[in-house]
Order: C-alpha cells, then sequence, then structure tokens
C-alpha cells in the first residue's frame, strides 16, 4: 500500500535501525520541488549503503525499455552497486514499459539484496492507473512513496518548519503573508527562505525585515545581473558583479540568483531535448513575461550540453565561499562567480 510520506519522514523511515533499503523504490507526487528532495534522501541513503554508481534514464511510451532491461542485467566494470533512476514525466510507460516495470518489480519481490537498486518517479497516479497490473506490482514489489501535496491551509506551517530548518523563526501573520505572497508554489517559498537563510542571522524574524528581503527592489540587483546574462550582454554582466563586490554585496545572494536561474534553465533545457512540455514547466517554475523572454532567449543562444556543466560550476563556487578549495577553480571566489556568468552570457563556449 502507498505511504503518504514527504522527504522528512522517509529519511526518518530509512534511518531507523534495523530498517534495510527496498530492492525498489517508486516515488509519485506533483509537487517537483518534494519530489527531488524525496529522491535526494533515497539517494544519499544508497549511496551509504553502497550504491556508488548510477545510472539515471527518462522514459516514456515511445522509448526503448530494452535499455532498462539491460541496465539491470550489465555488471559495473568495478564491481559497485548500482542505483538505476527511472523517470517517467508523463505516467504513462505504455505496453513494453508496463511489461518491463512488472518484470522488475517482480524480481525486486525475490530479491531482498540486489545489486541494482530501482528508483522509479512519477507523477501523481489516478485510480485506473494505480489498479494496472504494473503499478500493482510496483507497490508489492517494493516501497511506494506517495508524496502529498502540501495545500494553502497547510502552508504557512511548512514555510516555518523550513525556516526552523535554518534556525529561524517568523510568527504566524508572517508566516501567512509569505504564503500569500508565493501563491501556493513551493519552489518559490523555497527560494524565499533559502533567501532568509543568506540575508538575515538565526532566530526571530523580524515580519519588517521579511517583506524588505521579498518586495525591497534595492536588493534586486542581484537580478539585473540574472537578467544580463540571460540576455547576453557580457560586458554589463562584468560591471554589475564589480558592481555588486564594491557596494559589499553578499556573495552567496549572488550566487544564489546566478546559480538558482542554471538550474532551473538546466531543467527547461533537458525538457527541451526530451520533447517535453517547456510551456508548462517554465508556469510551473514560475518564469514568466520579461523573465520568460529572457529566459527562452538564452536557451536558444546556450548549447545544451552547457547548462549541466553551468550548475556543477555553480556548486564549486559555493565551495570557494565557504572557504574550500576547488581543483581548477580560482582562489578568488567573486573572480569564479565572474566566469560562472560568463559561461551563460558569452555563451558558445565548451560545457
Amino acid at each position: 500500500m502507498a505511504q503518504p510520506l514527504d522527504a522528512d519522514r522517509l529519511a526518518e523511515h530509512l534511518q531507523r535501525p534495523g530498517n534495510r533499503l527496498a530492492p525498489l523504490y517508486t516515488v509519485s507526487g506533483d509537487e517537483p520541488l518534494l519530489v527531488t528532495e524525496a529522491v535526494d534522501v533515497l539517494r544519499a541513503s544508497a549511496r551509504n549503503a553502497g550504491y556508488t554508481d548510477r545510472l539515471s534514464m527518462v522514459m516514456d511510451a515511445r522509448s526503448d525499455w530494452s535499455s532498462v532491461t539491460a541496465a539491470t542485467q550489465s555488471v559495473s566494470l568495478f564491481g559497485d552497486r548500482r542505483i538505476l533512476e527511472i523517470k517517467i514525466p508523463t505516467g504513462k510507460p505504455g505496453k513494453a514499459g508496463a511489461d518491463t516495470l512488472t518484470r522488475l518489480a517482480e524480481q525486486a519481490e525475490k530479491q531482498a539484496d540486489p545489486d541494482t537498486l530501482i528508483l522509479i518517479a512519477l507523477p501523481r497516479l489516478d485510480k485506473a492507473t494505480r489498479d494496472s497490473r504494473w503499478a500493482q506490482a510496483l507497490s508489492r514489489g517494493g516501497m511506494m512513496v506517495d508524496i502529498a501535496n502540501i495545500e494553502r491551509g497547510r502552508l504557512p506551517a511548512w514555510i516555518g518548519m523550513r525556516l526552523a530548518r535554518q534556525n529561524q523563526r517568523a510568527d504566524n501573520a508572517t508566516l501567512q503573508w509569505m504564503a500569500d505572497k508565493v501563491e501556493g508554489n513551493l519552489l518559490a517559498a523555497h527560494q524565499e527562505i533559502q533567501k532568509l537563510g543568506l540575508l538575515y542571522p538565526e532566530g526571530q524574524l523580524a515580519s519588517e525585515d521579511v517583506e524588505r528581503a521579498v518586495l525591497n527592489v534595492a536588493r534586486y540587483d542581484v537580478f539585473g545581473l540574472r537578467d544580463a546574462m540571460l540576455a547576453g550582454d557580457t560586458g554589463r554582466t562584468i560591471r554589475m558583479i564589480d558592481g555588486l563586490r564594491a557596494e559589499g554585496e553578499a556573495l552567496p545572494l549572488v550566487l544564489w540568483a546566478v546559480g538558482e536561474e542554471i538550474r532551473l534553465l538546466a531543467r527547461v533545457a533537458e525538457a527541451r531535448a526530451l520533447g517535453q512540455d517547456v510551456n508548462g514547466l517554465m508556469r510551473r517554475l514560475r518564469i514568466f513575461g520579461a523573465h520568460e523572454r529572457l529566459a527562452l532567449q538564452a536557451l536558444g543562444r546556450v548549447q545544451p550540453g552547457v547548462w549541466p556543466a553551468a550548475v556543477q560550476h555553480a556548486h564549486e563556487v559555493d565551495r570557494l565561499i565557504k572557504g574550500l578549495s576547488v581543483p581548477g577553480r580560482l582562489s578568488d571566489p567573486w573572480e569564479e562567480m565572474t566566469r560562472l556568468a560568463l559561461r551563460v552570457a558569452a555563451a558558445g563556449g565548451r560545457p
């Protein structure tokens, strides 16, 4: 039976003494942030259990599902145990996919400790799909994690819980105000919570500070940098980074604006390459109006292979900000921040 778990409860389940990883996990839900977090928790637990190799596949009804079967039968050259991630964005595997998923589930049911751990990510399944042969087989063969949506009434409490993770608190009126501003969008709420963690110390947050962080356009110079980067204006990109540095802007906030944009567009670029609904995805990611026009301009200019490399580059800049050295990167995180932004602004560069 499906268990309505979020990433936090799933982590608690995995950390209980005596609990072993199931051979197969199916994560379904309509909130991209929560599904991603649940998958991240499973991935980390699998790595800790010795599953060091990872293969990710995006499939649908038109895909060649024999490649999935081959992936489960192949053996790593180094003898590593493997995580096989199968993402089915449409939730419709087709007949070949349904047969393949059923066979995998039946194999998993017989193997308590396999060399390949299977992780399947799906959107929320309707009743007819949940009752299908393949979905029932997945439920029997492993653990099905149904990620419940965060309804509007629960959103203030959810924001409060996320603030508590970074040791910050806000009164109920402020939490309600934030919930109104993000219009029920968890990804937007997540971004605002991260911003508050960058701008303000631990402890109680003043309502005026929260409103200033969300609304004050004076802090939004970093988004001017983002727009210059998307427009391919290299000169303005460099000038804005130099200006932000001279004004004493917090580098983590600059990286947040640039790095988050790169991560979002990497997702859109991947969806476009797979022939998925890019417009729908951009709406869910809250990319609208002028921002949408600039994003599409950047996606048309930047080679698809640049985006994943830029995401990795952003992680490396974060390490530099924390005082860690990164081989092949400059020691000055501001200089490396400039190189990251120019990776998109200048376009045409090698990934």
